[in-house]
């Protein structure tokens, strides 16, 4: 059951669309992610929910309240919303204790002293932050901090959170571990969460659906499982994760891989929709090629560029024609060296028009 609902949301500013006519819905409990580039209109769509941009057009309802409406005249300003936020930046204030920090907005609604002691501990044991209650933020890692920011957002018990690529700031061994953190949190409190990100790992290991926006426009609501493996389009398909986009061309019937000799083999399955075209796309993930013998009906001829040892996987990049294939394997999987000849196997190739 929806419990945000954005209808027809579009921000303008001055000739620039921003966000163009966003329809959506979160449900109460979910976890929802706007992923997409700097720039698509994904913190815009989030601050407009929190209340602190004007919408242009369209309407922003949590439940059966309508919080923004300009054709109504209706907004409710954002200390109305009973909406907990977390910013890319920490926002701690460093001259108060951890404590104080938690409970400052709680005094700003004017609470009990003994309801307010009870919510802001509730937030630091949530946060694992309570040891830390008397001491400054300025104390703290970057998590700590981080961890702040979250606690005091929890302590007025929020019908939504909403995160502004909180995590962005964080080194990636902390990154993973707050993403889990949140997503605990979530699950214990019930309450939604709208997050916004650039970050695709963190979209996906949070997430039980995934916005992607290009523009203002957006691209496909989904599972994230089903947004890696069924993309809507090719900007789908170049956002989320690893991709390479091959060139391909027809000769005398026959498809090559622009600049290749060799005629794409009868074992790689073109769709009919792309006959008519000059010149056309093969996309592919490095992970979802295999390298395979001459003797393989879909074994594509190439030549190794570069073979880089990164831990658990050995990443090549592969010449074919005058393109180039990035391709990764397990790093104790066999295969060529720099200078050699060797065959591709595309195991789930995605076939895009020039101008998709």
């Amino acid at each position: 059951m929806s419990y945000i609902r954005l209808i027809n949301v579009t921000k303008q500013f001055g000739d620039v669309t921003a966000v163009n006519n966003l329809n959506l819905e979160v449900g109460k409990g979910e976890c929802f992610s706007m992923l997409g580039p700097s720039g698509c209109g994904k913190t815009t769509t989030l601050r407009m929910v929190a209340g602190f941009e004007d919408l242009t057009d369209g309407e922003v309802w949590v439940g059966d309240k309508l919080l923004s409406s300009p054709k109504k005249h209706h907004y409710t300003p954002p200390e109305n919303r009973n909406f907990g936020m977390v910013f890319q930046a920490f926002a701690v204030w460093p001259h108060m204790s951890v404590y104080e920090n938690v409970a400052f907005p709680l005094r700003l609604r004017g609470l009990s002293k003994t309801e307010i002691d009870q919510r802001t501990k509730d937030a630091l044991t949530a946060t694992n932050l309570l040891k830390a209650a008397d001491g400054s933020p300025a104390d703290l890692s970057g998590g700590g901090k981080q961890r702040v920011a979250l606690a005091r957002a929890l302590a007025i018990n929020p019908d939504v959170m909403l995160l502004d690529e909180p995590l962005s700031s964080l080194d990636p061994h902390l990154r993973e571990e707050m993403r889990f953190e949140i997503k605990d949190l979530q699950k214990k409190y019930g309450f939604s969460i709208i997050y916004v990100t650039h970050d695709q790992a963190e979209a996906m290991a949070l997430s039980d659906r995934i916005l992607v926006m290009k523009l203002g426009v957006v691209q496909q609501i989904d599972s994230p499982l089903d947004v890696y493996n069924n993309p809507a389009n090719k900007f789908v398909f170049s956002f989320i994760g690893v991709s390479s986009f091959t060139d391909v061309v027809w000769s005398d019937g026959k498809a090559f891989i622009k600049g290749s000799e060799h005629p794409l083999p009868a074992g790689i399955k073109i769709p009919d929709r792309m006959k008519g075209e000059a010149v056309f796309s093969l996309a592919s993930r490095p992970k979802e090629i295999k390298f395979t013998s001459a003797d393989d009906p879909a074994g594509v001829h190439g030549t190794v560029l570069r073979k880089a040892f990164l831990g658990e996987i050995v990443d090549y990049l592969i010449k074919i024609g005058d393109q180039e294939v990035r391709v990764q394997i397990g790093r104790r999987d066999p295969g060529p060296e720099t200078g050699e000849n060797c065959y591709l196997c595309f195991k789930r190739p995605f076939w895009y028009k020039a101008d998709e």
